[in-house]
């Protein structure tokens, strides 16, 4: 029998590429559309003499088709900070031309579809932790909004897909993940605190470090994810860790793992940053038998090795 068939948009990214890894091990044979704008090839490279693996480089903004597929993964998207500010036209034209184009695969091949989109969705939220019900406190002209109001256009698009051509379609709400292959100058909370604190720098702390945030194993997060594909959910579900840090106590723990003796500068916080983020898992819980295993430092420190690596290699590079 032949295998089914995944595609991943956005695979050469840091989730999507250890989503391809997750769906080969289960026998999926899997297709990676990127443009490469801010995924990488390093993410993939362990992957090319799998014969059950393809990647095609090319702008999903244009429409495109890779043949019949079982399953699509539309992961494409500027996640972090520094990459959403930089390409923030993009970044909005792969939320919903993007998305657009990849519903239209689903449509076309009658495939399930799974799209990422992420707790920005809640804004700077006034209700804690944040339940999928909760419409969120979104600025929708502010510095954050491109991302913010793609991933909010995604979701709304792929509802209507699922309501209107009944399209078989989950919605995955992603807080806080860290790991290897993150890129070290993304500029989100642990691979800048790991950068510094290796290269013996300062670490930089927006505000007074008591806002908070949910940091999930990228493990685990991979194991909601293939939980979630699998499930007939079609509303939006919270995938992370639910144990909050305040940001001042994240960089004690990175300080403590890395063994560094840096200290903390402060700086002004940004226009829209969240004050509190941690997302209430009961649904997941309930309808996947999902939590997170992984604790913060343990994760930290199956990273650290990945992290210490990426620094030695960006410095080099930069001779």
């Amino acid at each position: 029998m032949t295998a089914q068939r995944a595609l991943v948009t956005g695979g050469a990214g840091f989730l999507g590429s250890h989503l391809c890894d997750a769906l080969l091990g289960e026998g999926y044979s899997v297709i990676v559309v990127d443009n490469l704008l801010t995924g990488r090839l390093t993410n993939l490279d362990h992957l090319r003499n799998e014969p059950r693996f393809e990647l095609k480089q090319l702008d999903i903004c244009e429409p495109f088709d890779c043949g019949r597929v079982d399953y699509v993964f539309h992961f494409a998207s500027p996640a972090s900070p520094v990459d959403y500010m930089a390409h923030g036209i993009a970044t909005l034209k792969v939320g919903s031309l993007g998305t657009f184009h990849a519903l239209e695969i689903a449509r076309k091949y009658g495939a399930k579809y799974l799209i990422s989109s992420t707790s920005e969705c809640y804004g700077d939220p006034l209700e804690h932790p944040q339940k999928e019900t909760y419409w969120g406190h979104v600025n929708p002209i502010g510095p954050r909004s491109v991302y913010d109001e793609a991933k909010r256009f995604s979701e709304a698009a792929t509802m209507a897909y699922h309501r209107y051509h009944h399209i078989d379609t989950r919605i995955l709400r992603i807080f806080n993940t860290y790991g290897p292959r993150m890129q070290v100058n993304d500029g989100r909370v642990i691979p800048n605190f790991m950068k510094q604190a290796i290269g013996g720098e300062e670490l930089t702390v927006y505000g007074d470090g008591s806002q908070t945030r949910s940091f999930c194993y990228v493990s685990d997060e991979i194991e909601g994810i293939m939980r979630l594909a699998r499930s007939s959910e079609h509303e939006p579900v919270n995938i992370g860790n639910p144990n909050e840090f305040t940001i001042l106590e994240c960089a004690r723990r990175v300080l403590d793992v890395t063994g560094s003796k840096s200290k903390i500068r402060f700086e002004a916080l940004p226009q829209d940053d969240p004050r509190q983020r941690r997302p209430d898992i009961s649904k997941a819980k309930r309808l996947l038998d999902w939590e997170p295993k992984i604790d913060l430092e343990v994760g930290l420190q199956m990273s650290l090795h990945y992290f210490q690596t990426a620094a030695l290699e960006q410095k080099v590079r930069s001779i």
